[in-house]
């Protein structure tokens, strides 16, 4: 960690009292800033609040006093909380800089840093990228970070300049960030998502972008070449742009041809040979190969991850095979785009579990997609919407029902042999849940439940 001084003696700010949150007030602490941590709500893990309270941080929760602002110099914010909060929105009106937890990480970063943001793929891209550079490592370790789930700061503490941080970066998190600098940054794609905290598509697309603001011609920029829009975008970047494709040969970068997944001139692997499904997950493994072979690791090693590596918890992540039914938990599924994507990857008939928090679509757009859904479990604030539009795909077998645990049952009772129960919400779990993962933990956890007790009968 580099002993930085710039924050002795500041007086900081910190909104959110969330994992993020609670290991930048640390950080701040041990670097010697004044640091008041505040939060609308009050948490239910009270333990949080007094080991910062030990620790000299000064904790306010339950409301968001303004007077919080006076003398404060400079904020670091929960990346989910929004500018149009009271206390961000004055912030912002009394020119007080804000940043999120990411960039703190940064600048006492000793390792190279690589970046990954997009609408879709981040997750298991930047896995992919974690276990690619540790394969066959000699010297140092690979980190993953960030908006994954592992705060960027508390890894930034300990690894060291041998080792490599691969961090998963939100639009959220990239608009509170000033001198972050990615030595390779990856975009997976871009789809309207967000424009509830965005405003627009137009904003929602400038906040991806600044992954790639402070990079240089020294640096690279990863980018997916299937699209125009992306291409174009790819123009703004002052780095090497090193494209990734699955409908074009890209001769300077990786693209799949004939079947098989290339680097360059090089012969990497079979596409079906890539142990997750879905074409989705092909152009992950182009990105995340892309940046391992940028990193200079061998074939073999990239290949032994593709073959071996099974998916990211929550994202058409696999569960288990019971009675010859495969149940694969897609929590992370938050939008129609991440839908589309793992009903692509299946050829056998689909048991679909979906629904959620409305934010105002219809979900006419997966119409084409379920052309392989032989039933559709309805549930959440846009349970009939889902429903509306599978009955305008022609699936004749709809059920409702409350939440993703009295789903599984039903979608077992439904279900023939030879089927796939996929839990792929297309919608947020905020109508129900705290967060997805928690939604994904709770079907997984039923699902355990249902084999037990069939076992248990039997």
């Amino acid at each position: 960690m580099k002993e930085i001084t710039n924050y002795k003696n500041m007086r900081i700010l910190i909104i959110g009292l969330g994992k993020s949150g609670f290991n930048a007030a640390k950080l701040l602490h041990k670097l010697g800033a004044q640091v008041t941590v505040n939060d609308l709500k009050k948490p239910k893990d009270e333990t949080i609040v007094t080991e910062l309270e030990n620790a000299g941080i000064r904790v306010i929760t339950g409301s968001h006093p303004l007077s919080l602002l006076d003398g404060t110099e400079l904020i670091v914010k929960n990346p989910g909380i929004p500018y149009s909060n009271i206390l961000v929105s004055a912030a912002v009106k009394q020119n007080i800089q804000i940043i999120t937890e990411p960039e703190l990480a940064y600048e006492v970063l000793e390792a190279q840093m690589i970046g990954v943001t997009g609408t879709n793929g981040k997750t298991t891209t930047t896995t992919m990228i974690s276990l690619m550079l540790n394969q066959d490592r000699q010297k140092g370790r690979a980190y993953v970070a960030g908006n994954i789930g592992i705060p960027a700061s508390v890894v930034a503490q300990k690894a060291a300049p041998e080792d490599v941080m691969v961090s998963e970066l939100s639009s959220f998190q990239l608009l509170g960030i000033t001198k972050l600098h990615p030595h390779i940054a990856v975009l997976t794609n871009i789809y309207e998502a967000h424009t509830d905290y965005h405003g627009t598509r137009e904003n929602y697309i400038k906040a991806k972008m600044r992954i790639t603001m402070n990079q240089d011609k020294s640096d690279f920029f990863v980018v997916n070449w299937d699209s125009e829009e992306w291409r174009n975008l790819s123009k703004q970047s002052r780095a090497k742009v090193i494209p990734f494709s699955r409908q074009d040969k890209i001769e300077t970068g990786a693209y799949e041809k004939d079947g098989f997944l290339y680097y360059r001139d090089e012969k990497i692997m079979a596409a079906d040979d890539i142990k997750v499904p879905g074409s989705h997950n092909v152009e992950n493994a182009l990105a995340a190969l892309t940046v391992a072979k940028l990193m200079g690791q061998t074939t073999e090693s990239i290949v032994e991850v593709l073959k071996t590596f099974s998916g990211v918890r929550h994202r058409t992540q696999y569960v288990t095979t019971f009675n010859k039914r495969k149940f694969y938990n897609d929590s992370k599924a938050t939008n129609t785009e991440a839908t589309e994507k793992a009903l692509s990857g299946f050829k056998a008939p689909i048991i679909l579990l979906a629904g959620g928090l409305d934010r105002g679509f219809t979900f006419e757009r997966l119409i084409p997609y379920f052309k392989n859904v032989r039933s559709l479990i309805v549930f959440g604030e846009t349970a009939d919407l889902m429903a509306e539009a599978g009955k305008k795909a022609g699936i004749s077998d709809i059920k409702h029902t409350e939440n993703v645990v009295t789903a599984v049952p039903l979608a077992y009772k439904m279900s023939h042999e030879g089927d796939i129960i996929l839990l792929s919400p297309a919608c947020a779990s905020w109508d129900q849940y705290p967060t997805f993962e928690v939604r994904g933990d709770m079907y997984i956890n039923t699902i355990e439940k249902l084999v037990k007790k069939a076992e248990e009968e039997k």
